[in-house]
């Protein structure tokens, strides 16, 4: 992800940490932090917790102040203000489904690591005019899963990317296969169910099988 004053405390991308990013929705800012604990020990530090509950933001808080081996980010971040409050909450780098000018400017200056996300050629193109070379592909699988990821990696090897949205641990290998994609975004990693139950056992489990699908 880019930044334009990148953290000691992080490899040179956020997407180098992991073959697989879980993206999470917390429902209750309880189970964060036994969450975080779950996919860090299982081998996933770089978790994105998403905008789309009332609590997200209390549980970047939580997990950043709980959870040191964790790489927390904000993701479904979509406006200036969520820029604003998903740092000071301590997210250490922001994802968003898409981008604006208006939202890019925001996340170039918010000093972490952000991967705007894209689903076309043409903005693709628009963000390695700006810069930007790591982005989130997203909906990767309606948008041309890895057969369009594989066709933009001769004409812009340049752009890497982290796709997210329909993705299955079963087609996650053939994503990670591709020269241009250095991980994937995951919602596999935290099933309804286990979340449901609070089996963060199975979590830990998912996190261990996806972190080795790299080999």
């Amino acid at each position: 992800m880019t930044s334009p004053q990148p953290s000691s405390a992080l490899p040179p991308s956020v997407l180098d940490l992991a073959p697989v990013i879980p993206v999470v929705v917390v429902a209750d800012v309880d189970d964060a932090v036994p969450l975080a604990r779950a996919l860090v020990a299982g081998g996933l530090p770089a978790i994105e917790v998403t905008l789309r509950t009332p609590v997200a933001l209390d549980a970047i808080r939580a997990i950043a102040a709980e959870v040191p081996r964790a790489v927390v980010g904000a993701g479904t971040v979509i406006s200036p203000e969520h820029v604003t409050e998903s740092v000071a909450a301590g997210a250490r780098f922001l994802v968003s489904p898409g981008w604006t000018d208006l939202l890019l400017s925001a996340m170039q200056g918010a000093g972490v690591p952000y991967l705007p996300g894209v689903s076309t050629t043409s903005e693709v193109v628009a963000l390695l005019e700006r810069g930007v070379r790591e982005m989130k592909f997203f909906p990767a699988e309606a948008a041309g899963g890895t057969a369009y990821l594989k066709s933009l990696a001769g004409p812009l090897p340049q752009a890497r990317f982290c796709p997210t949205g329909g993705i299955r641990p079963t087609t996650a290998p053939e994503y990670l296969a591709l020269p241009n994609v250095p991980c994937v975004g995951g919602t596999w990693l935290v099933p309804e169910d286990a979340l449901a139950a609070r089996d963060w056992e199975r979590v830990e489990k998912l996190a261990r099988e996806a972190a080795a699908l790299r080999g």
